[in-house]
C-alpha cells in the first residue's frame, strides 16, 4: 500500500481515543473478576466479532499467509502487555497507569531507528520529548513506586516491541486478516490463565464484556491500518493521545479527579501529537 502519513496519523489518533473505553470497562469489571480472566474475555469477544467479519470478506483464508513469525511475535508482545496493563489498572487510577505505560512510544521510536532503519527527524524527536516530559509531570517521580506502576511500566516496554513488530508484519498483510490472526492466537495464549481464574459472568455484565471486545477490535484494526500508511516512529508519539481519553474516562466513570499536574502533563502530550500533524 502506498504510504500516506496524514491518513495514518488520523487512523492512529481515532484508535488511541477508543482504547480508554476498553480500559474503563476492564477497570469496572476488575471489581468482580480477575484481570487475568478479563484479558482472555477481551480477546474471546473480539474473536467472535472479527472472525465472522474476516470470513465474509476473505472466505476460508481469514489469516495472513506471509510473515507468520512476525505476526506470532507481535501477538505475544501485545497479549503480555495487555495482561500487565489490566493488572495495573485494577490497582491504580487510569491516568496514572497510562502515564507509566507511555514509556512505550519512547522506546518504539528508538527501536524504529535502530531496527527498522527509519529516519529520525527533528519533528519526531520534539514530539517524543514533549510526551515524555508530560508523562513525568503526571507521574511526579521521586515518591514511593507502587506495584501497579511497575506493571504499567513493563506493559509499556512490551507495547514498544509490539509496535515495531506490527510495523514489520503489517506492511504486506490485510488489516482484517492481521486482526483475525491476533485475536485467534491471543485466545489460545490466554486460555490457561482464564481457566485458572475462571468466573462465569453475571447476566448484567455481559454488555460490558461485549463492549470491551468490540471497542478493542475497532481500535486494533484502525491501528493496524495506520501502520500500513505511516512509519512506526511517526505513529508512536500519537499513543500519548490515549492519556486524554483515559483522564476523561477516569473522571466520568470512577470520579478520579485529575490534579493540576495531570492537566499540565496532558497539555504537553497533546502538543507533542499536534506537532506531527501540523505541516
Amino acid at each position: 500500500m502506498k504510504p500516506h502519513p496524514t491518513k495514518g496519523i488520523i487512523l492512529m489518533t481515532v484508535a488511541m481515543l477508543s482504547i480508554p473505553l476498553v480500559d474503563g470497562l476492564a477497570k469496572h469489571l476488575s471489581a468482580k473478576y480477575s484481570p487475568l480472566f478479563i484479558s482472555w474475555a477481551r480477546y474471546a469477544v473480539a474473536c467472535g466479532i472479527v472472525l465472522p467479519f474476516a470470513a465474509a470478506f476473505h472466505g476460508a483464508r481469514v489469516f495472513p499467509a506471509e510473515r507468520l513469525a512476525a505476526h506470532c511475535l507481535r501477538t505475544v508482545f501485545l497479549v503480555a502487555a495487555m495482561t500487565l496493563y489490566f493488572l495495573s489498572v485494577a490497582r491504580i487510577p487510569l491516568a496514572t497507569a497510562v502515564s507509566a505505560y507511555f514509556v512505550g512510544p519512547i522506546v518504539a521510536v528508538l527501536l524504529s531507528v535502530a531496527v527498522l532503519k527509519e529516519q529520525l527527524t527533528v519533528r519526531k524527536v520534539l514530539s517524543v520529548a514533549l510526551g515524555f516530559v508530560g508523562s513525568l509531570v503526571i507521574l511526579k517521580p521521586g515518591g514511593m513506586v507502587e506495584a501497579g506502576l511497575l506493571m504499567a511500566f513493563g506493559s509499556g516496554l512490551l507495547f514498544a516491541l509490539y509496535m515495531i513488530t506490527t510495523s514489520h508484519a503489517s506492511k504486506s498483510s490485510d488489516p482484517v486478516k492481521t486482526l483475525a490472526f491476533q485475536c485467534a492466537v491471543g485466545v489460545l495464549l490466554l486460555t490457561p490463565q482464564a481457566v485458572m481464574s475462571w468466573s462465569t459472568p453475571l447476566s448484567g455484565d455481559w454488555i460490558f464484556f461485549v463492549g470491551m471486545g468490540a471497542f478493542s477490535a475497532v481500535g486494533h484494526v484502525l491501528s493496524i491500518a495506520a501502520f500500513r500508511l505511516a512509519d512506526a516512529s511517526t505513529l508512536a508519539p500519537l499513543v500519548y493521545v490515549e492519556l486524554i481519553g483515559a483522564t476523561a474516562v477516569g473522571y466520568l466513570a470512577f470520579h478520579e479527579v485529575p490534579g493540576p499536574s495531570t492537566l499540565l502533563g496532558a497539555a504537553l502530550i497533546a502538543a507533542g501529537g499536534l506537532i506531527l500533524i501540523r505541516r
